[in-house]
């Protein structure tokens, strides 16, 4: 009977650089669940959550070949706490239940679910044997929504502040990377973190170590 895979439930704020920790989890080994992508299933006109969003939000979210317009639908959600609540709640639900289907079908030793609201949602949390918080300073999300993303200083003052502070994510953690340098410094972090995991995981489950001597090193 196979092991049931270590899954790490992977957070932070906005620009905080979840998607490059991703990435490199990936290139080790990882199997990889975005929660974002269950979103865009779930949102889809046949996911779980479509009727119940554009019964809630109006046919104004809606685009012209049926989908969900996302970026209206951001818009009402982000200047209005009580919609995004409601939003939530509709969309949660649906993303736990389209992860846990996809867990079940999972082989690989790592699995990392990638979800901003982690720990807001609470439900994928109970999927979780580790919660990993990425960081970053005001100051460095800030430039990166500027400078990669594009936003004006409101838009993304608005956006940060629609999520929960740092420090709550920070005090639910069993890892916090810090991502405020270079990528080097980060990989550099990455690869004790990953080590220190796959030598745990060889130790309980010594048919697993072969996970670290396959993947012990990433090209940068």
């Amino acid at each position: 009977m196979a092991q049931r895979p270590f899954v790490v439930g992977l957070t932070g704020n906005i620009a905080t650089g979840k998607s490059t920790v991703l990435r490199y989890l990936a290139e080790q080994g990882a199997y990889v669940i975005d929660a974002d992508q269950l979103t865009h299933q779930a949102m889809a006109p046949d996911g779980p959550a479509y009727a119940a969003i554009v019964e809630t939000f109006g046919r104004d979210v809606v685009r012209p070949d049926g989908a969900i317009d996302r970026p209206s639908l951001g818009r009402i959600v982000f200047a209005n706490p009580a919609a995004l609540q409601q939003l939530e709640q509709i969309v949660h639900p649906a993303v736990f239940a389209l992860a846990t289907a996809e867990l079940a079908t999972v082989d690989a030793p790592v699995v990392v679910i990638e979800a901003i609201k982690l720990l807001e949602a609470r439900s994928l949390v109970r999927l979780c044997d580790e919660i990993w918080v990425v960081t970053s300073t005001v100051e460095t999300q800030l430039r990166r929504l500027r400078g990669q993303r594009g936003m004006d200083e409101a838009t993304a003052q608005q956006r940060m502040a629609a999520q929960s502070p740092q420090a709550d994510k920070v005090r639910q953690a069993n890892r916090v990377i810090s991502n405020d340098g270079t990528p080097e410094a980060l990989f550099a972090q990455l690869d004790v973190i990953w080590a220190e995991l796959t030598t745990a995981l060889g130790q309980r489950h010594p048919e697993t170590a072969s996970v670290q001597r396959d993947t012990e090193a990433i090209q940068i």
